[in-house]
């Protein structure tokens, strides 16, 4: 069953990243999510290789581990891959599915594409990566 659009906007509305974006700005990016069910046990996002997308989860569970160790499990309403949508660099982490998972998914093409029709949402997301990464380092 897929989601209605108006909860995509709710979805991504709670995700941080998002949180000072309009309605029309949120569903914007919503028309870009693309939904996606995997099995349990499936890979979402290999450590070391480049990140091409933003990841939010709908439904299931998901690990998260650096070198092979365990980090966090994430659920329902966290989100996954953030940089990608900003920068070309390699992923800091291995998620694997510890459940059959619902996410939505949005590319960093059709995101950078999206900024450049709306500058506004540019400057919003990189002052949300900011604090996070400034409350990550302190």
């Amino acid at each position: 069953m897929r989601l209605r659009k108006n909860a995509k906007v709710d979805l991504l509305e709670a995700v941080p990243l998002f949180s000072s974006c309009s309605k029309a700005e949120l569903q914007r990016i919503a028309s870009l999510a693309d939904e996606l069910d995997l099995a349990e046990g499936a890979t979402l996002i290999r450590e070391g290789e480049r990140g091409r997308e933003f990841l939010v989860i709908v439904d299931g569970t998901v690990r998260v581990t650096k070198h092979g160790k365990k980090v966090r499990d994430l659920r329902a309403g966290d989100f996954i891959g953030e940089i990608a949508l900003v920068s070309d660099v390699p992923r800091t982490a291995t998620v694997t599915a510890t459940s059959p998972v619902r996410l939505l998914v949005i590319t960093d093409r059709a995101f950078r594409g999206l900024i450049e029709e709306m500058p506004s949402i540019a400057t919003k997301v990189l002052q949300s990566l900011g604090e996070r990464l400034h409350s990550d380092a302190v």
